[in-house]
């Protein structure tokens, strides 16, 4: 019996990346499905999905008001109302009540992490963002203010391409 050679051994950004997209099979939300990790020294220390806090009705049961009546509310508008918790947070939530120092640590995520979640990343001294879908500010006037935020990672904020084969599923604007 002879040692074979694994041929599709994925590279590091896709095998975290894979990760994160089983984390998102967790995701309770209306609008987009998003999971992620954070990795530090090559070694997963959190995970996170997107939808309702701890103990209380998941969005995609009537939990979130924003969510379960989405005509109500504008594309971009808002979020201050919505109740559901987004995976690059939870993620960093999760490292924080369990004691988890994540200065220095990378994220991977599903989605491009929004403005407030960049600003959340920065604070957590994240060192740099993979994602897989893009996400780009409502207000396009105010996209280059978003861009410039997340020029202040030091690893930057890099897209990973990656074939998502439930994009439909997890992405809103492609239902």
């Amino acid at each position: 019996m002879g040692t074979e050679v694994n041929d599709n051994r994925p590279d590091w950004d896709e095998y975290y990346m894979r990760i994160a997209m089983a984390v998102r099979a967790r995701a309770n939300c209306m609008g987009n499905r998003v999971g992620a990790i954070l990795v530090q020294n090559d070694r997963i220390i959190s995970t996170g999905y997107n939808g309702t806090p701890h103990n209380m009705v998941n969005c995609l049961d009537g939990g979130c008001d924003r969510c379960a009546h989405r005509e109500k509310y504008a594309s971009g508008k808002d979020y201050d109302l919505c109740i559901c918790v987004h995976a690059e947070q939870n993620v960093l939530l999760a490292a924080a009540r369990f004691g988890i120092a994540t200065e220095g640590a990378v994220m991977y995520s599903t989605m491009r992490p929004c403005f407030g979640c960049t600003k959340e990343i920065l604070q957590a001294s994240i060192r740099g963002v993979y994602y897989l879908h893009d996400w780009v500010y409502p207000n396009i006037e105010r996209q280059a203010g978003y861009e410039d935020l997340q020029s202040f990672l030091p690893g930057g904020v890099n897209p990973v391409a990656l074939t998502d084969p439930d994009a439909v599923w997890a992405v809103s604007a492609l239902r």
